[in-house]
């Protein structure tokens, strides 16, 4: 069985490794870089950049009160950058590697349907047709733009963009709230810039449990960065060497001046011109539309990851491109969609799975909630990372575990415990029933579990 996938990021790529597992014969079409935006421009050059500027910004602040002495530290984002790309490109040449052990044919070029089984590839050398059995879409996302006035000055980065300058500006502007705007946030605050966020909806990161955000933007405002909740961008205009932004708070209209301005405002899919109208794939702005398989309503097509109209997400998309592989392949598995966790790499961290506090109260559930600040935690105060909190929510009468939100130290890889207690339908007393390791942060999830049931022992919030 021929298949092919378009494009090879997260879930292009896992989705061709895995139908090669199962037997299938493999083409990938990518017509811009390997492993997608995720690998390349987003998930992993960000995060390496909040790596190093957290260690600088706690050095910086901290060093003293951790027994450390360090004289005339400085960054230098010339060799900052090296680094983010290096680890870049090693991760690029580990799919590489694994398209060579798993014979996965990689093609660079631009795909585009004919019909529902033959592909139009336009390659650097040429344009060649080629047949397939079945055909999986993971074209991905981009950023998009508000339609306001001064979108594409000069200075006016997308994340994209603003990921290749060589250089740390005095101030910036940053346009959303979401995960893409707190965490360069976080970055530019930790590098000494002034920072200002505009985001339209009354919270930062508006998906999330609000109290758990509550204390990334407390840490934000004591980094001096400025935070407009329920304002909206007007207008960008040019002001000698700056841009000049006008923002609208409801009560009144102001301008701020700031060296670069970045539109954090989400992530539109890749689905033009690859040839959905021609062939009559269902889509819409959103996306394209699939089944609980990601099955389009041409029986032979699939669609995965951020060009359809769910969930942007690296992790969920490899998942979907598990499912579909093994769907292809005649296995039937499905993801649970409960169980995929929401993570933020700030400072502090945040992490969430299952449902809000505010979810629960919308939908008139009898829960409770368990919680455990991290100011009580023995590894916590040993790493002077106190800032933080777990909170459990669990059904009142059954106990069982609805929803685990974390703000703090290692709050994205503790948030898998949650996880797997709502996938294996835990209750708070059965995981009252472990043992954590001490001294350790996962120490929290026992003692909020346990605040939840109404035997804390360590609890003093």
């Amino acid at each position: 069985m021929k298949v092919a996938v378009l494009g090879s990021g997260p879930g292009g790529y896992v989705c061709a490794i895995r139908l090669a597992q199962l037997g299938a014969e493999v083409t990938v079409i990518e017509d811009k870089h390997l492993g997608g935006v995720c690998l390349n421009k987003g998930c992993i050059p960000t995060k390496v950049l909040l790596h190093s500027t957290e260690i600088f910004d706690l050095l910086n602040k901290e060093s003293s009160s951790l027994g450390l002495v360090v004289d005339n530290l400085k960054i230098d984002y010339e060799l900052l950058s090296t680094r983010k790309n290096l680890v870049v490109e090693q991760l690029v040449e580990g799919v590489k590697a694994l398209f060579d052990a798993n014979n996965v044919e990689l093609i660079n070029g631009r795909g585009k349907l004919i019909n529902n089984s033959e592909i139009e590839i336009t390659t650097p050398t040429g344009i060649r047709c080629m047949k397939f059995d079945k055909i999986v879409i993971a074209t991905g996302s981009r950023p998009t733009l508000i339609p306001i006035e001064g979108n594409k000055l000069e200075k006016v980065f997308t994340s994209d963009e603003l990921l290749k300058i060589d250089y740390i500006p005095d101030s910036i502007l940053i346009v959303g709230g979401g995960v893409i705007g707190v965490e360069f946030a976080n970055i530019y605050s930790n590098l000494g810039t002034k920072v200002t966020i505009v985001e339209m909806l009354p919270n930062l990161v508006s998906n999330m449990d609000s109290e758990i955000v509550s204390f990334l933007e407390e840490n934000l405002i004591e980094k001096n960065v400025s935070i407009y909740k329920n304002t909206k961008v007007m207008k960008i205009t040019k002001d000698g060497k700056e841009l000049k932004t006008e923002i609208n708070t409801g009560d009144r209209s102001f301008y701020i001046n700031s060296d670069i301005v970045l539109m954090a405002t989400g992530r539109r899919p890749n689905i033009e011109d690859i040839g959905l109208e021609q062939i009559g794939i269902e889509f819409s702005n959103q996306g394209i539309v699939t089944d609980e398989l990601f099955k389009t309503n041409i029986d032979n097509i699939y669609a995965i990851g951020d060009c359809t109209n769910g969930i942007q997400l690296a992790h969920q998309a490899s998942s979907a491109g598990i499912v579909v592989a093994d769907s292809i392949c005649g296995k039937y598995t499905h993801i649970d969609f409960n169980t995929i966790p929401f993570c933020v790499y700030t400072k502090p961290e945040l992490a969430s799975v299952g449902i809000t506090e505010q979810e629960a109260q919308r939908n008139k559930l009898d829960y409770k909630v368990g919680k455990f600040p991290l100011y009580g935690n023995s590894k916590a105060v040993i790493n002077g990372d106190t800032q933080g909190i777990v909170k459990i929510i669990i059904d009142s009468n059954t106990k069982e575990v609805l929803g685990m939100h974390i703000a703090g130290l290692d709050a994205t890889e503790l948030i898998e415990i949650g996880g797997l207690a709502i996938k294996l339908e835990a209750t708070a007393d059965e995981l009252v029933g472990m043992i954590f390791a001490h001294p350790t942060v996962s120490e929290s999830i026992h003692e909020a579990c346990m605040d939840a049931i109404d035997k804390a022992i360590h609890n003093i919030y």
